[in-house]
């Protein structure tokens, strides 16, 4: 069971429904706090994975040549092009703001690199963490949209469940082909790529996270590769 994103999607549920009571009067100075005591921890988080490493040069090289192929193909500035036409698709067709909720809350909760390692993490190695914490911030994170969009926000959980979700099951039916030896250099690496994300969070340096995700490839090839 995705235990992660079932949390995930009742997190959402409730800051949904708090956001869309609250209307505009969600304070910015506590989701300014939040955003950075959730950045701490998922720093912390990060480097816990990250010392799973067990071949310190494929983790290297992974990390370097997954940056690289990620800044060639501009893979953050593809999924932001993409976030914007979806989100200028919905915009237009709806006079309400009931489907562009939908589209930018599910865009904002899955399209990021703590979605695919926590799901990762999740069904490889029976490891919620990344997923709760990433589910905090997603709860926090829907009271300001449902603030704005309004009660659309709250569905979102449906394309969540379905793509986060799917990715967990797809982890632990694959599991078997995974040897300890490659989960642990897979959560290595989605260590490194979560203290990226921690460090935008906290607003100390803009790393572009979505770039490092070909990592995770590469780590795969060069373990089948070298062991």
């Amino acid at each position: 069971m995705p235990i992660g994103t079932l949390v995930n999607m009742s997190t959402v549920i409730v800051g949904s429904l708090t956001g869309f009571f609250l209307k505009k009067r969600y304070p910015e100075k506590i989701k300014i706090i939040v955003f950075q005591a959730i950045g701490i921890v998922t720093v912390i988080i990060g480097m816990k994975m990250a010392f799973e490493v067990k071949n310190l040069l494929t983790f290297i090289f992974s990390l370097l040549l997954g940056g690289i192929t990620g800044e060639l193909v501009k893979l953050d500035s593809g999924i932001d092009r993409l976030i914007a036409k979806v989100q200028s698709k919905f915009k237009a067709e709806s006079s309400k703001h009931f489907s562009e909720g939908i589209v930018t809350a599910f865009l904002i909760f899955c399209m990021g690199s703590m979605t695919i390692v926590g799901a990762l993490n999740e069904g490889l190695k029976n490891d919620h963490t990344l997923l709760l914490t990433k589910s905090i911030l997603d709860g926090f994170t829907s009271i300001a949209l449902a603030s704005t969009y309004g009660i659309g926000v709250l569905f979102s959980i449906i394309p969540l469940f379905l793509y986060q979700g799917g990715i967990t099951i797809l982890a632990v039916i694959a599991k078997d082909f995974f040897s300890q030896l490659m989960i642990s250099q897979l959560t290595a690496i989605g260590g490194a790529i979560i203290i990226g994300l921690g460090i935008n969070l906290l607003d100390l340096k803009n790393i572009k996270v979505l770039n490092l995700l070909p990592s995770l490839v590469y780590i795969v090839v060069f373990t089948l590769i070298f062991h």
